[in-house]
């Protein structure tokens, strides 16, 4: 099967008013620092979240079409990687602030 990559904002068009919106929901925190510590990406079921599947997919998509993270489909699965480089090199410091703050 053909990997597709999910629509996304290219990194001229991330903002950063959407990062940090995305950002200041928990459970999308939750997501960002999972994938923190997997830089090939882990697929959308494999992040352990107190919601359901239709919730977690939302909360996905609000962070994909924010510029945090990028999808793309994996045969069935879809495949979720931080854009830390775009994040880094619009916002240098941010993320790295984001996710050594307490929980």
């Amino acid at each position: 099967m053909a990997t597709k990559v999910l629509p996304q904002p290219e990194r001229a068009e991330i903002r950063v008013e959407a990062v940090l919106q995305a950002l200041g929901e928990p459970v999308r925190l939750t997501i960002v620092r999972a994938l923190a510590d997997q830089p090939a990406g882990v697929a959308c079921g494999e992040i352990e979240l107190p919601v359901t599947a239709s919730t977690r997919a939302h909360h996905l998509k609000i962070l994909r079409e924010a510029g945090v993270l990028s999808t793309h489909t994996d045969g069935t699965r879809r495949i979720s990687i931080l854009r830390r480089d775009d994040l880094e090199a619009l916002y240098p410091g941010l993320l790295t602030g984001v996710l050594s703050a307490k929980q």
